[in-house]
């Protein structure tokens, strides 16, 4: 995959890739305009919505329905680093919620590819290239 990073403008970044754009800000106490989520933010949701992914595949493929299920994700941080030390995904169930498989949902949650990227990180490099006048 091949992502294009540019800048329109204030602290906005925005990603394109495969016909698809991301666009970000940072909140106005960070310089930004608070006018799309932060980065982080991003990163966050797609943790959260990795899993409702597979959540969702489960549910269809046992023709379950998805009312009234959901997941809370939440974060706990370090306060002197403010690094995020625990991702907390609770997986809310409706009440006729089938008990026979809720071992098995909290199974397709740890599927989530970006949960396992986490676990064993990929390596990261920086290159830098100069354009060349045309």
């Amino acid at each position: 995959m091949e992502m294009q990073i540019t800048f329109p403008g204030g602290a906005r970044v925005r990603a394109d890739f495969d016909g698809h754009s991301i666009l970000t800000d940072q909140p106005v106490d960070k310089g930004g305009e608070d006018s799309a989520p932060a980065p982080f933010d991003h990163f966050l949701a797609s943790v959260g919505t990795c899993a409702g992914f597979f959540v969702n595949k489960f549910l269809t493929q046992r023709q379950l329905s998805a009312d009234g299920l959901s997941i809370v994700l939440r974060t706990t941080r370090d306060t002197e680093s403010r690094m995020v030390t625990d991702i907390e995904l609770e997986v809310i169930l409706p009440d006729d919620f089938p008990e026979k498989y809720e071992r098995a949902i909290v199974s397709s949650v740890n599927l989530c590819s970006v949960k396992k990227h986490l676990r064993t990180p990929p390596n990261f490099t920086t290159t830098l290239s100069r354009r060349t006048p045309a």
